[in-house]
This record gives structure tokens, sequence and C-alpha cells, in this order.
């Protein structure tokens, strides 16, 4: 096990009715938020009225800046850190799910910046501090709403999606009610399920030995997702099972399962060149990646991967043909997210491969990706072509 540094400081509100803390918890802060949020759906559901009749309880002063879209662009941030300046915004409160929050957090470090906000994911400028930030989760999936970590795209700069961590960027409290998520679409729900599955494969399958605990840790958190995903799919108001998803979500990407071990990302490097081009939903460009890692990947430490397929999905381990095992496990991986209605190919989710030499080459523009594999340009065209069907 290496050494490590775990900071996680968000202050958690989980259950029912949670959100009506909000005006209480911006209050610590200052009394003038940006309230930050995608399109209309906090509107159709009556989660925007709820929240901006609390903050108006609590005598708040809201401005707003709505039209974050799935893959939130580098423009509405720049437009966000303008606002927040011009304003004298004391805090943001992001309402929704990862892209919201990821577009939040970039518009929290450059009200602090004088320069162009795209600096700080560019590498060109270090990321000192954050505006407060508070969250609204909407969407169990990507995390941000614990992570130290935002995702932004570059539409005027060669369809760039790039990545930013930071232990500045976690936020300082999150509102998390599982009710809020009764209404997500089932594709919307079952992408968001990959995603969190994706952010344990990330940490699970590392070269690093003696990791017992956070062995277990991940197995026990693929396995609560397995479980509880298909009943949620069946029975969108299961509370218990929506509650299970949403902070198997935030343990999932909070950073407790990688302490003291070598992460890979490379899956989502990849998988950012899929959104980035094809404008997809993060977790189907991850269905489709991940399983297509593995099989490229898997020979690198074959007893992790039949690790995995016991301990995960149950497969009795064959002593004599631990390959077999192993690629068992690959193939239940691959199936389950089909059965989520995932695509795990380039021609399930309707998109061709005239853009794999392109995403390989931006994936790869600072070198080699992944932690498990490094992964060189042309492996990554390797692993985009064998996706394809």
């Amino acid at each position: 096990m290496q050494n490590f540094r775990f900071i996680c400081p968000t202050d958690f509100i989980f259950g029912k009715d949670a959100e009506n803390a909000v005006g209480e918890e911006i209050k610590k802060y200052g009394k003038k938020v940006l309230l930050h949020y995608g399109g209309g759906h906090i509107k159709k559901n009556g989660l925007y009225d709820r929240v901006m009749e609390n903050l108006k309880k609590h005598k708040i002063e809201v401005i707003e800046l709505g039209g974050v879209k799935a893959n939130p662009d580098i423009g509405l941030v720049r437009e966000g850190v303008e606002i927040c300046k011009k304003e004298n915004i004391d805090c943001i409160l992001a309402v929704g799910g990862g892209s919201v929050i990821d577009s939040a957090k970039a518009i929290g470090i450059g009200v602090y910046y004088d320069g162009d906000v795209w600096d700080f994911f560019t590498k060109e400028t270090p990321v000192k501090k954050m505006l407060p930030l508070g969250v609204v989760l909407t969407i169990p999936a990507t995390g941000s709403e614990a992570s130290n970590t935002t995702v932004v795209t570059n539409s005027e700069n060669g369809h760039l999606k790039r990545a930013l961590s930071h232990d500045c960027l976690r936020p300082d409290f999150a509102v998390m009610n599982p009710e809020l998520t009764y209404t997500l679409p089932p594709y919307q729900t079952a992408a968001g399920g990959v995603d969190i599955m994706s952010h344990v494969f990330e940490r699970y399958f590392t070269l690093e030995p003696n990791c017992d605990l956070t062995d277990r840790l991940c197995e026990a958190t693929l396995k609560t997702m397995i479980k509880q995903l298909p009943k949620v799919l069946k029975h969108p108001e299961n509370y218990e099972a929506r509650a299970e998803v949403m902070w198997t979500g935030t343990i999932a990407h909070n950073g407790i399962l990688g302490v003291g071990r070598s992460e890979d990302w490379g899956s989502h490097m990849l998988g950012h060149e899929l959104s980035a081009f094809y404008d997809m939903t993060h977790g189907a460009t991850l269905a489709i990646i991940i399983p297509h890692w593995m099989e490229y990947v898997y020979q690198t430490d074959i007893q992790r991967f039949v690790k995995y397929a016991v301990d995960v999905w149950g497969i009795e381990n064959d002593i004599f043909h631990p390959e077999e095992t192993a690629l068992k496990g690959i193939q239940k991986t691959k199936e389950f997210f089909r059965s989520l209605g995932m695509p795990v190919s380039f021609e399930d989710a309707g998109i061709d491969g005239e853009k794999i030499e392109e995403m390989a080459e931006n994936c790869t523009k600072n070198g080699a990706v992944g932690g498990f594999v490094k992964l060189e340009k042309e492996d990554c065209i390797k692993i985009y072509e064998a996706a394809l069907k």
C-alpha cells in the first residue's frame, strides 16, 4: 500500500426533503448566491420553486445562470465567472447532476483569476481556491458532489474535453434527496449507474499490491450497483434502492476507494473523446469503452481480472484456465451494461469510426494515458477499433 493523504470536507445532508436545508447552508457563506442549473427539468418537477422559496425565506439574493449542457462548455463557464465578479457573488449553488456541478466548480475557481479560466485545464495555471460551493444533487453518476475533480469541454478549440483535479474543488456541502431522482429517464439512470461503476473500475484495476481493504470496498461498491441498479430501473420510485445508488455514487468517487493504490483513468480519457466529438452521455461512452479496455489490458495481470470475475460476479474460478475465468468476468460486464440498455459498441450508439485517429490524437496529446497500462496513441486506436461492433 502506498502512502496517502485523504481530505474530504464536504458536509452531506442526505434524505427525504433534504433540499429544505439549502437556505440555512448558504447563509454560512453570505447572502448572495449564483444559482446554476441545466435545462427545464428542475422547473418541471418543482425543485426549482422549492429551492427558490427556501432561499427567499432565508433572505438570500439569487442571481441565476441556467443552460448547462450534458458536457459543460467553457463558454458558459466564462459567462458565470463574469457574473460572479460583476455581482460580487458570495457562494454558488449548483442544482443538477455532474455537468452542472463541474461547471460550477470551474466558475468558482475562475472568479479568483484574471486570465481565461481555460488556462486551468491546459495546466498553464495552478488552482489556488474556489468560491464556496453548495450542491443539490439530482443525478447520481459522476460523484462530483464530493470529488476533487471537474471536467469541462472546449467546443471552440477542437472538441477538447479536459479534467482538472484539486482538493479545493470539493463542494462545501451536498444536499442529497433520493426522491429527486424518481423522474430520471431510464437511459439517464442507467448511464449514471455505469459512470458510478466506472469510477470503481479505475481504482480497482491497479498494479499496487497489498490493498486488501480497498479491494473489498471496491468489490462491495460494484456488487451494490449490480444488485440495486436493476431494481431502480424496474421500480423508479423504490426509495431504498434509489438511496443505495445515490450514496454509492458518492462513495465511488470521493476518493476513499483509491487511497494507497495507483489508479488508471485510461477508460475515462478514451470516453471523454467520444463525448467531445459525438456529444454522447458520459456513462454511455464508458459502457462502450470499459469492456474493450478490459479485453485489451487483462493479460497485464490476469489474476487481478480473475479476482474481479470471482469476487464481483461470483464466477467459479477455473484454476487450470485462469484466462477463461478472466474473460468470463469481462463478458459479464458487457452483458450487464447491455441489460441496462446501454450501448457496448460504436454501432450500438449509432456512431461511425471516422474520428478514431483524431480522438486518439487528442486523448494522448499530453502523453500516454492510464496507470494499469500506459496507452499510447496506437493503443487507443486499437481499443476504439475493437469497440466498433
